[in-house]
């Protein structure tokens, strides 16, 4: 059970965890921790949801690290592609395991060696969610890029001549396949993380505790 602490104002923990695919892994993970999510089983609209022993911040992905940084959440969930786009200050405590993925470069199936190409030739467009991640991947490699910030469906980009290549997350790269694109190069690997407000971390005990039930 995790208690109140003074470091907090006797308040409950407050936990941030991401809406969509990591949903039912965050609660599965806080239920093995020994946490009741009873109450988090069907939350209809709230957004702050009152738990026996925590609060939970049910969150849009991408704001998770945010709300953990800043202080909102004293903790939370998410996946580490997230984490590194959001380039934010909070401790990364847990890899929790689930909601495996990983991002990779696709091109066009017909294309034939294009990273070697553009390395030849020239600037390399690229159309991604993730900028931060994509801009930092072809930095490694020396690669000169154009980066394309695009928010829906990124696959179409190539096909269409908006970019050459598209990096972005995958699970199985049916999507990629289906939309005639094919893995050129693996960026990383991301599954979910439990992390820390850095300030909680060093004051709560109840962060790290949490943290070692897994």
């Amino acid at each position: 059970m995790i208690v109140a602490s003074s470091a907090s104002g006797d308040r409950k923990l407050r936990i941030a965890v991401p809406k969509g695919a990591l949903f039912e892994g965050s609660l599965a993970a806080l239920s093995a921790a020994g946490m009741d999510v009873e109450g988090l089983a069907d939350p209809g609209r709230q957004l702050l949801v009152e738990l026996k022993d925590a609060q939970i911040i049910i969150a849009k992905p991408s704001d998770v690290p945010i709300y953990v940084a800043y202080g909102g959440a004293d903790c939370g969930i998410a996946g580490r592609d997230v984490l590194v786009e959001a380039a934010t200050e909070v401790a990364e405590l847990v890899d929790l395991g689930f909601g495996a993925c990983r991002f990779v470069v696709a091109a066009p199936i017909a294309s034939d060696d294009v990273l070697g190409q553009f390395e030849r030739q020239g600037v390399l467009r690229v159309a991604t969610k993730y900028p931060g991640v994509a801009q930092a991947h072809f930095d490694e490699r020396g690669q000169q890029v154009e980066i394309v910030k695009l928010y829906g469906n990124i696959e179409i980009a190539p096909l269409i001549g908006m970019a050459d290549v598209i990096v972005d997350i995958t699970a199985t790269g049916a999507t990629l396949r289906e939309n005639g694109l094919q893995v050129v190069d693996e960026v990383w690997p991301s599954t979910a993380r439990f992390v820390g407000n850095p300030v909680a971390v060093r004051i709560d005990p109840r962060v790290a505790a949490l943290a070692d039930m897994w």
